[in-house]
C-alpha cells in the first residue's frame, strides 16, 4: 500500500482561519445587508433577545445540519455504505465531525467536503437576503466560517487528480491519500 500524501490540520489553525473568515463574512454581509435593505432597522430589548434566540437555535440546527450534509455527500458521491458512516461530538478537540472509514476517490471526497458550505451556509444567506432576515444572514456567515476546515482539507485535495483514493481519519482532522490500486482495508 502506497500513501502518497497526508492531510492534516490543527485544530488551532482552523479555529484561527474560522474566526478570520466569520469576522470578514459578518462585515460584508451586515454592509451588504444595510445597503439592500428595503426598511429602516427597529431596535428593541425584545427584538434582539428574539433574534439572539433564533441565531441561537439556528446555529445548533444548522452544525447539525453541516455534519449530516457530509454523511450524505459520502453516501451520494461516494457510494459509502450506512454502516461506514460515524458521526458525532469530539469533546476533547471541541468540534462535530461526521467521517466515513471507506475511501472515497478524490472527486467524490471534494464534492462531500463543499457541500455542506452550500447548504449550510450559503442557501441561509440567501434566503436571509431574500426575506429581508438578519438572523439567517448572522447564521450564514458564522457557518461559512465554520467551514474553514472543509475549506483546507478541499485546497489540499485539489493538487492530487480526481482518481486517487482519499481515507479520512476517524480520529482527527486528517485526510490519507493513497494510489488508487492500493485501497486499504
Amino acid at each position: 500500500m502506497k500513501l502518497l500524501d497526508t492531510i492534516e490540520l490543527t485544530i488551532d489553525d482552523v479555529m484561527r482561519d474560522s474566526l478570520r473568515i466569520t469576522g470578514l463574512t459578518l462585515l460584508t454581509f451586515t454592509a451588504a445587508h444595510l445597503f439592500v435593505r428595503s426598511a429602516p432597522f427597529q431596535l428593541s430589548f425584545f427584538a434582539i433577545l428574539k433574534a439572539i434566540a433564533l441565531i441561537t437555535v439556528l446555529y445548533i440546527a444548522l452544525i447539525i445540519a453541516h455534519e449530516a450534509c457530509h454523511l450524505i455527500g459520502f453516501i451520494i458521491f461516494g457510494r459509502a455504505p450506512l454502516t461506514s458512516l460515524k458521526f458525532g461530538l469530539n469533546l476533547e478537540l471541541g468540534v462535530a465531525y461526521a467521517t466515513t472509514t471507506k475511501c472515497l476517490n478524490n472527486r467524490a471526497m471534494k464534492a462531500a467536503l463543499m457541500l455542506p458550505f452550500w447548504l449550510t451556509a450559503v442557501l441561509p444567506t440567501l434566503i436571509g437576503f431574500y426575506y429581508d432576515n438578519y438572523p439567517l444572514i448572522f447564521v450564514g456567515a458564522l457557518l461559512t466560517g465554520g467551514a474553514a476546515g472543509d475549506f483546507e482539507m478541499y485546497r489540499g485535495l485539489r493538487k492530487f487528480p480526481n482518481h486517487v483514493l482519499v481515507k479520512d481519519d476517524t480520529e482527527k482532522p486528517r485526510l490519507f491519500i493513497y494510489e488508487k490500486s492500493d485501497e486499504p482495508t
